[in-house]
């Protein structure tokens, strides 16, 4: 069950939406037959995805917003997730893997015949963690996974986390140039929305002195007239809508350094695992699963949250660090093959009805 908030295609919307992709896929090269259900207008080559009837837009209250209040209004969703799972109750299945980050997925996947698991891809929410809660309680708990061992630290204040399944990158794909120049200029490469610190990211590459190339859609639009569209007339920055993962990766190996100064706790950080197989330094904030993506002073360089100055400082190093440290660190590291191991593992666990380890 993938996230119903938006369509399931290139470019992807979030994070979460391409890992899912990416799972499917992976896990369909490795002769599993698997199932995507989806929003309509969802894509992914090589692998059957399930049009659920549901039009991503009427979703459109429900984006999760870090800052926000929890005050949305889930009759949307839960008339989205009746009508998926309804369809999904068509096909015995041997695990049914949730990735939407609504409490009505997990209220209504409790009616599911089949075992069933949710991963939480982004940090604890009160809402989501009281349902799960209530589908513990029920005759077959659900399996509880999270993206890295930061958030399992967090979540588990609030529920068990049975494993941490970290949303690892298709080294193999990513291509990387060992004679390559230390590249030009900084990246960019995510949601506008306030956690993930785009209007940052433009700070700091001009404190530094460098040009910035910004790539990402519209997540919430009063933050991108008031932050993003302010400084898109400044010398230096360029902002591209959203591009398929291909060309951002190219965009990505050909800059000298790529920024993540995360405004929240960043549950994992997919374009600074991206940006090392490309053999790109990071420079990000010291929060979250970053700290578990990035090597500091080998690989990239971890500063205080929210210190604009001491990131800007950091940008001027970055040529001082081996671009092969890290693609070597991506490949033994951060590699998807990993991944799918792991959820190999997992699924066998859960179908069985067995514990699982985190």
């Amino acid at each position: 069950m993938a996230p119903l908030v938006t369509p399931i295609r290139e470019p992807q919307r979030g994070g979460s939406q391409a890992f899912v992709a990416d799972l499917a896929r992976g896990l369909t090269d490795r002769g599993h037959e698997i199932h995507v259900y989806a929003a309509t207008g969802s894509q992914i080559p090589g692998v059957r995805v399930v049009d659920t009837g549901v039009d991503s837009r009427s979703l459109a209250s429900t984006l999760y917003r870090a800052d926000a209040a929890p005050t949305a209004n889930f009759t949307a969703a839960e008339a989205a997730f009746s009508a998926a799972y309804a369809r999904v109750q068509q096909t015995r299945y041997d695990v049914i893997h949730n990735h939407a980050f609504d409490p009505p997925a997990v209220q209504l996947a409790t009616m599911l015949p089949s075992p069933v698991a949710h991963t939480l891809h982004l940090p604890p929410d009160k809402r989501m963690a009281a349902e799960l809660s209530l589908a513990a309680r029920g005759t077959s708990r659900p399996a509880v996974a999270v993206v890295s061992q930061s958030q399992a630290t967090a979540w588990r204040q609030v529920t068990p986390v049975d494993a941490v399944l970290p949303p690892y990158v298709p080294t193999g794909l990513i291509a990387f140039a060992p004679a390559a120049s230390h590249g030009v200029g900084a990246v960019f490469a995510g949601r506008f929305s306030p956690e993930k610190g785009v209007a940052e990211a433009i700070d700091i590459a001009l404190a530094a002195g460098i040009p910035i190339d910004v790539y990402g859609d519209s997540y919430d639009d009063d933050y991108t007239k008031a932050e993003v569209d302010s400084r898109r007339a400044l010398a230096g920055v360029t902002v591209h809508p959203g591009v398929p993962r291909t060309l951002l990766w190219t965009a990505l190996a050909n800059a000298s350094v790529v920024l993540c100064p995360a405004k929240w706790d960043e549950p994992f950080g997919m374009v600074a695992a991206e940006a090392q197989a490309c053999g790109t330094p990071v420079v990000a904030f010291n929060r979250g699963g970053l700290s578990e993506v990035i090597v500091d002073g080998v690989t990239g360089f971890l500063v205080r949250p929210d210190d604009v100055g001491g990131a800007a400082e950091a940008v001027r190093h970055v040529q001082a660090l081996s671009r092969r440290a890290c693609r070597q660190h991506a490949e033994r590291n951060l590699d998807f093959g990993r991944t799918l191991d792991a959820h190999e593992q997992f699924y066998r666990q859960v179908a069985n009805g067995g514990a699982v380890n985190g």
